[in-house]
């Protein structure tokens, strides 16, 4: 499907939002359902003496239950190669990837490494990742420092999409435990999938400054 560069654009932004909705729906519950477990257990309620006034109540806010994919009616999938879900397995499978890059430990062989990683990536990426893991001199710097680090990862944008493909600019974080000591750092780095419906796969991995579009 070829798009004009005005609804392009408008794709673009109507995704991040929709990709924005998702961190909020995911993330934003759970860390609402701990503070409001803590606020309850260190609230006092008011007496209930004569001269105690009622508290007013204020009404709570509306609760918003239109996707913003479909805001006013206007399904902006109608106008993209790929479905609403489509796009939730392929972040899905981009944030894991994420995840596993930069968990690993000194003792584990690159196969090892690589196979953490399970059905995550194509075969041709799956063979540079594990030629890079046993690169000599950073296998003997893992080794020798007994590097033990995991990873975290978090999309940011969608920087482009097609039929069967998607490329995510994500945010991954590492925490590394070595003998001298605990470090962390992120880099953002371009993560390109490939498939279609629930059948994704990360067939390339690129810092962000380097493209991969």
């Amino acid at each position: 499907m070829d798009l004009s560069p005005g609804l392009q654009k408008a794709a673009f932004f109507l995704i991040v939002v929709v990709l924005a909705a998702l961190g909020y729906y995911l993330v934003v519950p759970a860390l609402t359902h701990n503070h409001n477990h803590n606020h309850a257990a260190g609230t006092s309620t008011p007496g209930t003496g004569a001269s105690a006034q009622p508290a007013t109540a204020s009404a709570p806010p509306p609760v918003v239950t239109t996707s913003p994919a479909v805001a006013e009616g206007v399904d902006i999938y109608a106008w993209l190669p790929f479905t609403q879900q489509d796009l939730a397995d392929a972040a899905s499978v981009t944030t894991q990837f994420g995840v596993d890059y930069d968990t690993y430990t000194y003792t584990e062989s690159p196969s090892a490494y690589v196979t953490t990683m399970g059905g995550l990536v194509t075969g041709e990426l799956a063979a540079t990742l594990r030629s890079a893991y046993a690169t000599p001199g950073v296998t003997a710097l893992r080794t020798s420092e007994k590097q033990v680090s995991t990873g975290t990862a978090v999309i940011d944008s969608l920087r482009a999409f097609g039929p069967s493909s998607m490329t995510f600019i994500i945010t991954a974080g590492q925490r590394l435990v070595s003998a001298k000591g605990t470090t962390s750092g992120s880099t953002q780095y371009a993560v390109t999938v490939t498939g279609s419906g629930t059948s994704w796969q990360v067939s390339d991995i690129e810092l962000e400054s380097a493209g991969n579009t």
